[in-house]
């Protein structure tokens, strides 16, 4: 074999690896929504109560937010690779035990060690992505890649939710994870590179882990019960608030002090690292009434089952993936990530913008489709982007940390959002029910204001996004093209490895 040939299979490896790291994403990124639309079925099977039916997603989202950032750094200190099979083994298992479950108890304690999984896995993964591919037009497809992933899945998971909970039952949301889970496990086995971290000896920090577990545990708990239940100036919520910003002022000070700290603070130096993950929690907190409130309008006013909700999402999906794997990524390497980012954020706030107009009697092409459409686009461009600066500049070692933080962030905007627009959007609506509205009048008017209220979220994303976040290096303004140019394999074999 020649060493060109031998280079091509190399490559076309990289980018089957790289699939193989997306379908364990998406394998996570499916599991809540798909959990969402099964959980009628799961209280009626289960008698679960209202308020019980709750901990079904929040046990996984507390272990899941409250794991990601440690098992990042774990992952730079022992291995990435490692980190992600044994997650992956976690996730899996679970997973089994979540659809075999005969009691509210089993279900629970399943779906919280299935968090704990599903937090090692996907922590590492984008680590791992710029790692693999070092060239800066390699780096901008794969991460588009893995952005349309964990951006779209979202609502992929709502229409798969629907198909297997119509067709089969409930226990079938879960059990489908095993054969994907195995198959994702023996291929990554034989396509991932192996690595090796520093050893816990560079970073064995026991109480800034310790704290910073707790930390956001504590305040994913905070924000997806009390918040969500009884309001932001609830005694419990501010209580339980302020003593999860007391643990994180103990890691700051802990980590600022360590011999060898869990997480080096010097990361968040960078304007891009910390403005990224700040436009993250905004945005995604924001982007969270499309899909949440946007599902509720949908059912709760115009009557969609499960199967139509997860196609009306489709327009979205399908944009952000044709624009997240065809095209960002040569609009980064032309304009720059920042240059790509703030448009796209854009549009994200004219998705929502025009959801703030939605109407008791409206239909699906004038009040959902063009919004689906104009989000597609705008979220198709900006997570790339986003996710590019958000991995822009960190030192190797450290990847596994800002790839933890990434997902971190993700998930504290997703809680974000859900307290804070499900809160609002509930209590508005109980008021114009007071003042005689009609069921279907009082709910869009909570949806309306839930809508307004992510569009400024949006915005304020747009706004740190232009404050904090800096310019493109000259290398994707001055020369693009001669930057493609020192990569012909990877323009030569990028569509025939992904295909």
């Amino acid at each position: 074999m020649t060493t060109d040939t031998t280079e091509t299979e190399t490559d076309r490896e990289r980018w089957i690896a790289l699939v193989v790291l997306c379908v364990g994403m998406l394998m996570i990124v499916l599991d809540t929504t798909v959990v969402n639309v099964a959980l009628p079925s799961i209280q009626n099977d289960l008698g679960f109560t209202s308020s019980g039916l709750a901990w079904v997603i929040n046990a996984y989202l507390i272990a899941f937010g409250g794991l990601l950032l440690l098992a990042g750094r774990l992952g730079d200190l022992l291995s990435r690779r490692g980190m992600f099979l044994s997650g992956l083994a976690v996730f899996t298992a679970c997973s089994v035990l979540c659809g075999a479950s005969t009691s509210q108890e089993m279900l629970v304690a399943a779906r919280f060690a299935q968090g704990i999984g599903g937090a090692m896995t996907s922590a590492v993964i984008l680590g791992m992505i710029v790692t693999m591919f070092p060239k800066p037009a390699e780096q901008a497809k794969a991460i588009g890649v893995f952005a349309f992933v964990a951006s779209a899945g979202g609502s992929i998971g709502l229409l798969a939710g629907g198909v297997l909970t119509d067709t089969i039952n409930w226990h079938w949301i879960f059990f489908i994870n095993v054969p994907i889970g195995v198959v994702t496990a023996v291929l990554a086995t034989r396509l991932l590179p192996h690595d090796r971290g520093a050893g816990l000896s560079a970073g064995a920090d026991v109480a800034g882990a310790v704290l910073i577990t707790s930390a956001l545990m504590l305040l994913v708990y905070t924000m997806v019960k009390p918040a969500a239940d009884k309001g932001w100036g609830a005694t419990e919520t501010l209580a339980l608030g302020a003593i999860a910003l007391v643990l994180v002022a103990a890691f700051v000070a802990r980590e600022a002090t360590a011999k060898t700290p869990l997480v080096p603070l010097g990361i968040f130096r960078s304007r891009n690292i910390t403005g990224s993950n700040l436009v993250q929690v905004l945005a995604v907190a924001g982007m969270f009434g499309m899909f949440f409130m946007g599902t509720l309008y949908l059912q709760r006013v115009l009557h969609y089952d499960p199967l139509q909700i997860g196609f009306a999402f489709l327009p979205a999906t399908v944009t952000m993936g044709a624009l997240s794997i065809g095209y960002t990524d040569k609009l980064i390497m032309r304009f720059g990530a920042r240059n790509v980012l703030i448009p796209g954020l854009v549009g994200v706030c004219a998705g929502l913008a025009w959801l703030t107009q939605i109407s008791p009697d409206g239909t699906y092409w004038v009040d959902i489709f063009p919004a689906m459409a104009i989000f597609g686009v705008g979220a198709g461009t900006a997570f790339p982007a986003l996710m590019t600066l958000a991995m822009s500049g960190v030192e190797p070692e450290q990847a596994g940390l800002a790839s933890g933080l990434v997902n971190t962030t993700a998930q504290v905007g997703g809680a974000l959002g859900l307290a804070v627009l499900a809160t609002l959007s509930a209590t508005h609506s109980d008021k114009l029910r007071e003042q005689g509205k009609s069921t279907a009048e009082a709910l869009t008017g909570g949806y309306q204001l839930a809508f307004v209220v992510g569009l400024g979220l949006a915005l304020a994303a747009v706004v740190v996004a232009i404050a904090v976040i800096q310019p493109a290096p000259a290398m994707a303004h001055g020369a693009p093209e001669a930057e493609l140019d020192d990569a012909p394999d990877y323009e030569a074999q990028r569509e025939p490895a992904l295909s």
